[in-house]
């Protein structure tokens, strides 16, 4: 599986931001695009994640990293960080006293097993719960 998009969706009660990722099986992954990925900068155009024909599973993170998003960027396109120029999400440093000894990036196309391993190095995990359970729900 294969990451797709970094989705923000807001800041929850206890100050934790909270972000989707949106991973799909399909075979012409650099095929997949979304409302808006054309708009430079892309912050102008409010791109939207892809279909949801094309994302087979999503993972939440709840954490206090503040991540800088393609789809909210200033210079460049989300169709810059399919074409591998950036990345689709990234850790802001801004918030640090000094450079960490890791930066947190998630790359379009990079393996789910990959966004694993660098969130498991930070003590982050995905909860994939949260959408088995709403997906289980709405089919009863």
């Amino acid at each position: 599986m294969k990451l797709v998009y970094v989705n923000q969706i807001g800041i929850d009660w206890t100050g934790k931001r909270l972000y989707e990722f949106l991973f799909s099986e399909d075979e012409s992954v650099e095929d997949i695009s979304g409302v808006d990925w054309d708009s430079y900068p892309a912050s102008v155009g409010e791109p939207e994640p892809p279909s949801s024909d094309f994302i087979s599973k999503v993972g939440r993170l709840t954490t206090d990293l503040n991540l800088f998003l393609i789809q909210k960027h200033d210079s460049f396109a989300v169709f810059d960080a399919v074409d591998g120029v950036v990345a689709l999400a990234w850790e802001n440093l801004l918030d640090y006293e000094e450079y960490p000894e890791k930066r947190l990036f998630f790359k379009f196309n990079e393996d789910i097993t990959s966004i694993e391993d660098k969130l498991y190095e930070k003590d982050l995990i995905l909860d994939y719960n949260v959408y088995i359970k709403k997906i289980n729900k709405d089919e009863n």
